[in-house]
């Protein structure tokens, strides 16, 4: 796969439900039965997170807060959560009220274990064919936690709507140093479940959404995990 490949996402609407009354089983019953015939694409997979922030935790305080313009910059891969992470992506989420969509870049691979620091970071991005003014800011940023969770993908007959649930939530702490990751917190019971669709759908996804047993909630991961670990 070509570390050299940008991608860059047209905005699009993310309904989230953040569901602690059922099982992720349940939950996988409930959109398999949906009357907008949902079914499984792609195979489950375990889905990693290393996020960064300022040093004064901005992006987490513009999400606390509500803000209309919101950013998270993480760096993501899928499998084993420690050891040689290949095909890594950086990724800039930018959110716009509802809307979000995501610019992404091929990283170098780098190694994540007690002996990870700034360095490996710093190699991977070097030697990566990034935007340099994404380069900068990234430097300015550190590592503010890591994430983990299994992930199964559906997609409706018409092909309009995506939903994946997550389940299995999995947090660390990490820094540029002295990384044990022996500091963690496991959420065994949520699943989070999220509606994925174009902005023009916006009333089509409202009956979808209104047909599960559950409300729409605001939820990060992100947020989730620093509360658990920080604060």
């Amino acid at each position: 796969m070509p570390h050299s490949k940008e991608q860059a996402e047209p905005l699009r609407y993310e309904r989230k439900f953040l569901i602690t009354g059922y099982s992720h089983k349940d939950v996988e019953q409930m959109i398999k039965f949906h009357p907008a015939c949902f079914s499984e694409i792609y195979h489950q997979r375990t889905v990693n997170n290393i996020y960064f922030d300022t040093l004064g935790f901005n992006h987490y305080y513009d999400n606390v807060e509500g803000s209309q313009d919101r950013l998270k910059v993480r760096i993501r891969w899928y499998g084993d959560v420690f050891g040689t992470i290949a095909q890594p992506i950086l990724e800039y989420k930018i959110k716009k009220g509802l809307l979000g969509k995501k610019n992404s870049y091929w990283l170098q691979t780098f190694r994540l274990d007690e002996h990870f620091d700034k360095e490996q970071i710093l190699n991977a991005i070097s030697k990566s064919e990034v935007p340099q003014q994404v380069k900068d800011e990234l430097l300015s940023l550190k590592p503010s936690l890591l994430n983990s969770y299994t992930r199964k993908y559906f997609l409706s007959a018409d092909k309009n709507f995506r939903i994946t649930i997550d389940h299995q939530l999995s947090y660390y702490r990490i820094n540029y140093d002295s990384n044990t990751f022996t500091n963690k917190s496991l959420d065994r019971n949520a699943t989070v479940l999220e509606l994925k669709y174009d902005s023009a759908l916006e009333q089509e996804a409202k009956e979808i959404g209104a047909l599960f047993p559950f409300m729409m909630t605001k939820n990060s991961k992100y947020l989730s995990g620093l509360e658990r670990l920080f604060l």
